[in-house]
């Protein structure tokens, strides 16, 4: 049993650096580079298929970090009917682990929004004029939307940390 706990908490451990440094890839190298003047021509079309490439690597790891995270809270030996009472939740332990749930589900949602709805919008008004307010504007808000789901992943990050030292 703990060896399949530590191969869980090491995949938590890779889905949550793929995750977050995949962001920050984006944010912080792949698009300041692509609004240098000299990759104007491709920008959108280059911005385009790297968003849909980490859409589908980001999914996967957010679904591995579900999956053993729910595992790993298992594996210490909290059964699910211990997630049925109020003491639980109550513990510094249960309650640190109920921020990082509300976290994730907040990440799941804004994700969501933000891979499946806005990003989607914001491509096609940047192909049809770039230079319209409406396509920078879904492309600020896009952006934002993107800035806010580090943030919260960080904060997820950290309530991770508080996990395995007993809980805040």
């Amino acid at each position: 049993m703990r060896t399949v706990y530590l191969v869980s908490v090491w995949l938590h451990i890779l889905a949550a650096a793929v995750w977050i440094g995949g962001m920050v890839f984006l944010g912080a190298v792949l698009v300041p580079v692509l609004r240098e003047d000299r990759f104007r021509h491709v920008r959108t079309p280059m911005l385009y298929a790297t968003a849909l490439r980490f859409r589908w690597a980001g999914w996967a790891t957010l679904g591995l970090l579900v999956a053993t995270g729910f595992l790993n809270v298992w594996l210490r030996g909290y059964d699910w009917s211990a997630w049925l009472t109020s003491a639980f939740w109550q513990s510094p332990w249960g309650a640190t682990l109920g921020w990082k749930l509300g976290l994730v589900a907040v990440v799941l949602a804004v994700s969501a929004a933000h891979d499946f709805v806005l990003g989607p919008r914001t491509m096609k008004a940047l192909e049809a004029d770039p230079e319209s307010s409406e396509a920078q504007r879904m492309r600020r808000l896009a952006s934002w939307m993107g800035r806010l789901t580090l943030l919260l992943s960080l904060a997820i990050l950290a309530l991770a940390v508080a996990l395995v030292r007993g809980g805040l």
